[in-house]
């Protein structure tokens, strides 16, 4: 998609946009950059990204936001690093690490040895922090209250975890996976795998189905190529 393109968009009658969101907007932050835009009232996402992700955001517009729950259903690529000998409360940056452990110990066959059992189809945890509901409530705002949040485990597929470890305690990774997998609780359980703590430390959402970020256009690509209109 060029942002000489979208002069020709009909938005009222349905289009699909790839948006590179940039850190620290949330995805609904990015609908609403659009709404405004294309001046029309039916925008939506399909998929979120959390405010600490940047990448490919799906927002359709007009008769579009119907094809958003196929959107979400496609499968995932991700590329980012996860920061071994700690761990946080959120699985992120959100939150300060804690209970720091060595890791000097661990080579690189031990960390790609743990990345095989988290390949293929698996039962994952979501996060305690995360906008799930539980008894009508989101989990988050129960973790914040300090509140103790069981969530059971739900199937998700990570069809490939690749990882690069050559500049601890970061570790690079690219993860395909199915819809509904949270690369927040792959960090950590990739961390208790290792015996060290792991958590998420950077994320970028690079593909979704046949989707890539590449053909994606940053907000102010977007927004230029709207007041070119």
């Amino acid at each position: 998609m060029k942002k000489e393109d979208l002069k020709h968009i009909d938005f009222a009658e349905g289009a699909v946009l790839l948006i590179d969101k940039p850190l620290e907007w949330t995805s609904f932050d990015a609908v609403r950059k659009v709404r405004n835009l294309v001046r029309i009232k039916k925008v939506g996402h399909a998929g979120t990204l959390d405010p600490l992700a940047s990448g490919l955001l799906i927002i359709c517009t007009g008769k579009f936001t119907k094809q958003i729950n196929a959107y979400m259903a496609k499968e995932k690529e991700y590329t980012g690093t996860f920061t071994i000998g700690a761990v946080t409360p959120t699985y992120d940056l959100e939150s300060e690490p804690t209970d720091f452990k060595p890791y000097d110990q661990l080579t690189i066959f031990d960390m790609e040895a743990a990345t095989h059992q988290f390949t293929g189809d698996i039962l994952q945890v979501p996060p305690a922090h995360s906008a799930i509901k539980k008894d009508g409530k989101r989990v988050y705002e129960l973790a914040r209250k300090g509140i103790d949040v069981k969530l059971d485990p739900r199937p998700v597929t990570i069809s490939s975890f690749e990882i690069d470890a050559t500049r601890l305690p970061e570790i690079s990774f690219k993860v395909v996976c199915s819809t509904g997998t949270y690369i927040r609780s792959l960090a950590h359980d990739f961390g208790q795998a290792l015996g060290c703590g792991a958590y998420l430390s950077s994320l970028r959402r690079t593909r979704i189905g046949d989707f890539s970020v590449d053909d994606a256009l940053t907000i102010e690509a977007f927004t230029d190529g709207m007041k070119e209109e």
